[in-house]
């Protein structure tokens, strides 16, 4: 199937095009401006989905400054399109996808190299990894949740920890954190929720943590270890840094750390327990998981903002505020 070859009624060949933000260099904020450029194509396997809410994470920054660039074994080729999780409907899907109707509403973890990003009104993706929005979740907060929530759900399972188990979150207030939280306190596990400003604490004892502290002001240390006086059995770092390092001590030597790939800096001394470092899994089997929780339990996405997708820039600065939670486009 070829989504990108329409005739008009006088037999033209002409080619669909949507609106989107692009690079045509990697750079500063100011690199980012809006072009219409022709849809992606659909290919057997795919989901052509009608992009409507699209995530902005700290990740887009440092790709968009060229941080990324061949980092997947992929060479960057412009204009690039940034943007890694989305939400939307489905606009048309590949010979081979039986799974997804047209008009469904869906989310999807993508990579923008080779084929674009969502920071477009159009976005593809294998089938394998999109999944329905959960009904009774927003699509402004679906669009907003997959790759932070999967690598939150990836951690912990990699941790398995038990119910009473106790477990400290790195980065609480943040997207994968104030998501691990959610899953953890679903199964039970006992959590420390280490937080960023009065805002990010409120957050993560709304959110269901049994304590809270600020990782700027307070004693983070003295706190584990007051929360957990024999250690803590493990640990999920979202966040590095001196605060992290040093209030890892509260670990048991038999414990675990799970530290996706990507958070800096890491441990100049590493920790005495063990630290898997890992991918969030953002296949079929996977989302299948993160929907059966979020239909059980009170999951949410919190968005702290919500850009229109000509204010993209004004998102990209805001990456460098302090906010808790989330950042999202609306694009559609």
């Amino acid at each position: 199937m070829d989504s990108r070859v329409e005739r008009t009624a006088g037999g033209v060949v002409v080619e669909p095009r949507m609106n989107a933000v692009v690079l045509d260099r990697f750079g500063g904020v100011d690199e980012l401006s809006s072009r219409r450029i022709p849809l992606p194509e659909v290919r057997d396997d795919d989901v052509l989905i009608r992009v409507e809410f699209a995530g902005v994470g700290s990740w887009d920054r440092v790709e968009r400054e060229g941080d990324y660039d061949g980092a997947f074994g992929v060479a960057s080729t412009f204009p690039y399109v940034l943007g890694w999780d989305a939400a939307g409907t489905v606009a048309a899907v590949g010979r081979n996808v039986t799974r997804f109707d047209v008009g469904e509403r869906v989310y999807a973890a993508a990579m923008p190299v080779p084929r674009g990003g969502f920071y477009a009104e159009y976005g593809v993706v294998e089938a394998e990894f999109v999944a329905r929005v959960p009904d009774r979740l927003p699509t402004e907060q679906a669009g907003a949740m997959a790759w932070d929530a999967l690598t939150a759900l990836s951690g912990l399972e990699l941790l398995g920890l038990r119910p009473d188990e106790t477990l400290m979150v790195f980065g609480a207030s943040g997207g994968i954190g104030h998501m691990a939280v959610q899953l953890a306190r679903h199964s039970g596990i006992r959590v420390l929720a280490v937080a960023s400003g009065d805002d990010g604490v409120a957050l993560a004892r709304r959110l269901g943590a049994d304590h809270a502290v600020d990782g700027r002001k307070d004693d983070v240390l003295a706190a584990a270890f007051e929360f957990a006086p024999g250690g803590f059995d493990a640990a999920l770092v979202t966040v590095g840094g001196e605060v992290v390092e040093r209030s890892l001590r509260a670990v048991k030597k038999s414990g675990r750390i799970a530290w996706p790939n990507g958070v800096l800096p890491v441990p100049v001394t590493p920790p005495s327990a063990t630290v898997s470092h890992y991918d969030g899994d953002r296949g079929r089997t996977a989302t299948d998981r993160l929907n059966a929780i979020i239909e059980a339990s009170s999951f949410e996405v919190h968005v702290a903002r919500t850009f229109p997708l000509e204010r993209v820039g004004d998102a990209h600065r805001t990456l460098d505020d302090h906010y808790v939670g989330k950042l999202a486009l609306k694009v559609g």
